[in-house]
């Protein structure tokens, strides 16, 4: 007996593959992707009795021809690493269409059990199933089971340890696809026999099949290897296309998946099933999709979903988000009592603390907000929003399956971008996953919030709430037609159509819920502060190197001191000494005049830095949407992340480290500064929901896309459409008055 035994689960979306890779492995899983492409990898361990397993969740698909990413993956890694079995988790309830995958995996000769899920949702819909049947028509052995309560699992991993899986025991199916492709079959395998075509790795008889189902992978791998073979074959493929096209108007490949088709239903006919009452009634899944799916009511319900995620999310996390930022804020001023002052205490306070501080700050709400998006999920009810929601991304060149990357980037205002991007990965068409990536950063994330709140709260207090609705339908209008735009051009190419299954509804379990929820927290947690971390340092060592020169360190030191010069040592005693608001007149001038040297002071501090010059230098352009200096410094914070641009704004414009969720002190600066105005902070506004994505959205684009070329253009595209938008805004808004 093996001393470890790996173990691939495959199986049709939503078939209940996943909730048992949960069941079997709990929290001990790895997560990450296949090497060369985006699609999910999920790895985990167990052990019992004696025996460790090694359990790879494979990627939900509906065939073995590889139409999209999820499939060539899962075909590539059975046929490469040669698991000792396949569990195909079947769904019980749609059994024909489930075992269309599993008659491709019986013709591949892959170590092969069908582990028969959701059984009891089989029974409530008056289907029995004889399992001792199915398995002996069938050939593989078949274990009833319940993934989300446990129920077989025990006799599934018996089967496994004991099952025979042999070479000499796993033959490959062989189905009749009618005489014309079984004549093709007969001409096509004695040539890759004789060639040994590929045969060191697929059955010579599969290899035919890939030929006549036109599958671009194998056909290309078979030219770089034996083009000479490959010619042959593919002269017989077109002559048995061309002659099933004269006579039966039908091309191989929908030939050959009727007839496996036909003998799935041939087996079901054999005593496999038994159905207790008629199971064309409408089912429970169907009666709710009647109201949630209505052409009318169908987007109010999506809606008000939407906003109850939307207000449990924030509501509850905010109490916990508080906790985090007193949390670090406390953890701020230990250090700060503790440390002596220096490049060493600024570093770790303004670049490590407040840095990854501002970052897992948003710990909590991206935790709640992805629970509630699980709790959608696994009900089944996502799938219903991308259904709905395809009709309209199709206009612009998007796909149903887009809807849930907008939406978790902040399509409701306070997501992320990062999950959004990850969550593109959904998506089969290269194209339209591109366009996606590209275009989910323009929604108003959780780090744009405190930004957004500020200047609206600043130049529109007395229409805020208007002003933060216009600016997430304009998120909206703007991301869609940007993609129209790409899908255009750059991203041209026909749109893939959305087939999908819409899934029955289910109460989801808690443990799944967890796990779901951990594993997405925690992928934010690695990503977003390891990043975070090694920018922050780097956007304090801007504004703080090079130092002011020695000379005007002193020039202000001395205005200092002739300033104390000219009062009393009562006046400085009481300075030193008294809270600010019981000071006396005198006391008060001497404050305001000093306080006024050491913002002067920390001006040209940072003017003199590489921040403040290359704010300097970006005057220039950014002059023509009315941002000066400062502002420069502020946005170029935003590149590294959005969070920091409340705080960097408070320190370009002297007044110290400002809390974005207490930016009050900021919030007077700039309306009183005679720079700033209504049309200015439009523009301001419009420049910040659009320009580049922040550091850590651009690696994940970068993964995600599998090309630092596609990361870098999101940056110089976002940022080229943003400035366009804020110019158009200021010049218009200062022709017409108004400012």
């Amino acid at each position: 007996m093996k001393a470890e035994i790996k173990i691939a689960l495959a199986g049709n979306p939503n078939a209940g593959k996943t909730t048992l890779f949960n069941r079997l492995t709990g929290a001990r899983q790895h997560v990450g992707n296949y090497p060369g492409v985006t699609v999910e990898q999920k790895e985990g361990r167990f052990s019992r009795g004696g025996i460790d397993f090694r359990v790879v969740d494979l990627p939900g698909t509906y065939s073995l021809t590889a139409y999209s990413e999820e499939e060539l993956v899962a075909r590539e890694y059975l046929v490469n690493e040669k698991p000792d079995v396949v569990i195909d988790v079947v769904d019980g309830s749609n059994l024909e269409r489930n075992l269309y995958l599993a008659c491709q995996f019986r013709e591949l000769g892959i170590p092969l059990i069908l582990a028969l899920n959701m059984i009891d949702v089989a029974r409530d819909r008056g289907i029995e199933i004889r399992p001792d049947r199915l398995s002996k028509l069938f050939g593989v052995p078949v274990v009833p089971i319940i993934a989300r309560s446990g129920h077989g699992i025990d006799q599934l991993l018996d089967t496994v340890v004991n099952g025979d899986f042999s070479e000499s025991a796993r033959q490959p199916l062989n189905i009749s696809y009618g005489e014309d492709i079984d004549l093709a079959l007969a001409e096509l395998i004695p040539l890759i026999e004789e060639a040994g075509l590929l045969t060191d790795t697929y059955p010579p008889r599969w290899i035919a099949l890939k030929f006549l189902e036109n599958d671009d992978r194998i056909v290309d791998r078979a030219f770089r290897e034996d083009s000479r073979t490959a010619d042959r074959l593919e002269k017989v493929v077109t002559r048995i296309t061309g002659h099933l096209r004269n006579t039966v108007d039908a091309y191989p490949e929908a030939i050959i998946a009727d007839h496996r088709y036909g003998f799935i239903k041939s087996i079901l006919r054999q005593g496999v099933l038994a159905h207790k009452y008629d199971t064309d009634r409408l089912y429970t899944s169907d009666r709710i999709d009647r109201v949630v799916t209505n052409r009318l009511l169908g987007p109010v319900i999506m809606v008000g979903v939407l906003f109850a995620l939307y207000q449990f999310t924030f509501s509850y996390s905010e109490i916990p988000v508080a906790w985090c930022e007193a949390f670090f804020s406390w953890f701020g001023s230990r250090v700060d009592l503790l440390m002596p002052d220096g490049l060493l205490k600024s570093m770790i306070i303004s670049g490590i603390i407040d840095g990854v501080g501002g970052v897992l700050g948003f710990v909590p709400l991206i935790m709640f907000m992805f629970f509630g998006i699980s709790i959608l999920e696994d009900s089944g009810y996502l799938a219903r929003v991308a259904f709905m929601m395809d009709r309209i991304f199709r206009i612009f060149g998007l796909h149903g399956s887009s809807v849930m990357p907008f939406i978790v980037s902040g399509g409701i205002a306070g997501g992320c971008a990062v999950p959004g991007v990850m969550a593109a990965r959904t998506l089969r068409s290269p194209r339209e996953r591109l366009a996606t990536l590209l275009t989910v950063p323009f929604m108003n994330c959780g780090a744009k919030i405190p930004v957004l709140t500020l200047l609206i709260g600043t130049f529109f207090a007395d229409h805020k709430a208007w002003y933060m609705f216009l600016a997430t339908v304009a998120a909206w209008l703007v991301a869609l037609l940007a993609a129209r735009l790409l899908r255009s051009t750059v991203l041209r190419g026909r749109s893939t159509p959305f087939v999908m299954e819409l899934p029955p509804y289910r109460f989801p379990t808690f443990r799944g819920l967890f796990i779901h929820t951990w594993e997405r927290t925690w992928q934010y947690i690695k990503k977003a502060g390891t990043v975070i971390l090694a920018i922050s340092i780097l956007l304090w060592g801007l504004m703080s190197f090079p130092a002011l020169p020695e000379g005007r360190i002193q020039h202000y030191e001395q205005q200092r001191q002739q300033l104390l010069a000219r009062v009393s040592a009562t006046i400085k005693d009481e300075l030193e000494q008294g809270e600010r608001a019981g000071l006396s007149p005198r006391a008060r001038q001497l404050a305001a005049g000093l306080l006024e040297i050491d913002d002067a002071a920390a001006e040209e501090r940072l003017r003199y830095s590489l921040a403040g010059r290359l704010g300097t230098a970006l005057e220039t352009v950014s002059r023509w949407a009315g941002f000066d200096w400062r502002t420069n410094i502020a946005l170029l914070g935003g590149f590294a992340a959005k969070e920091v641009i409340v705080s960097t704004l408070g320190t370009a414009y002297s007044i110290g480290e400002v809390d974005p969720e207490q930016s009050k002190g900021l919030s007077e600066r700039l309306a009183a500064d005679p720079h700033w105005n209504r049309v200015l902070a439009l523009a301001v506004l419009a420049f910040i929901m659009f320009y580049a994505p922040c550091s850590v959205t651009v690696v994940c684009i970068a993964r995600e896309s599998g090309s630092w070329g596609w990361a870098l253009f999101s940056m110089a595209f976002n940022t080229s459409l943003a400035f366009f938008l804020a110019v158009v805004i200021y010049q218009t808004g200062m022709v017409l008055g108004l400012a």
